[in-house]
């Protein structure tokens, strides 16, 4: 395998240069049919508050932001949504797993997903929940990466040019 040609990193602050890179990651999987709760056409007035969101989280502690840069900056993001109901202090979601279509296929995916379960581990969580279109490249990384299948919601959520479709949702312990 050859190396990377990104590197990984946590921003534990997320300042309008971030925003405005991960708002572009955002736009390029909307625009190429990922079902990441927008849908297309997304303005980059809706990203950017996205991210602003985000941010907060980052900021207030309930969320862990790694993203993964390339030559021509942020390629690639995940979080961990961290803060939980008090009844589920050792669980954590995982959310908006991103690949900007030049960095697809070259392991960053994967190196994403291992890089947030690390996180998760350095932060206390060892209980990881998350969601994925049925049937496309997100569910079968996760099988791959051995994550566990619960079970496949049907019709839950529109793809971002309309059209309904399923999810599959799964788990991984860390703990184990």
């Amino acid at each position: 395998m050859s190396t990377p040609t990104w590197t990984l990193r946590r921003l534990n602050a997320v300042d309008d240069s971030h925003i405005d890179a991960l708002a572009d990651v955002l736009i390029d999987c909307v625009e190429g049919d990922a079902s990441v709760s927008f849908m297309h056409p997304l303005t980059r007035d809706r990203a950017v508050a996205f991210w602003r969101g985000v941010a907060q989280g980052v900021a207030a502690g309930g969320r862990a932001l790694l993203v993964a840069e390339d030559a021509r900056g942020i390629c690639g993001t995940v979080q961990l949504v961290l803060d939980q109901p008090e009844n589920q202090p050792h669980r954590a979601d995982l959310s908006k797993m991103l690949v900007h279509h030049r960095a697809r296929r070259q392991g960053l995916g994967a190196a994403l997903m291992r890089a947030a379960e690390a996180t998760a581990l350095e932060c206390g969580k060892t209980l990881l929940i998350l969601d994925a279109v049925t049937g496309g490249d997100a569910e079968r990384l996760y099988e791959r990466l051995g994550w566990v299948r619960v079970g496949v919601i049907p019709g839950y959520a529109l793809m971002p040019r309309g059209g309904l479709c399923s999810t599959t949702v799964f788990y991984r312990n860390l703990g184990a």
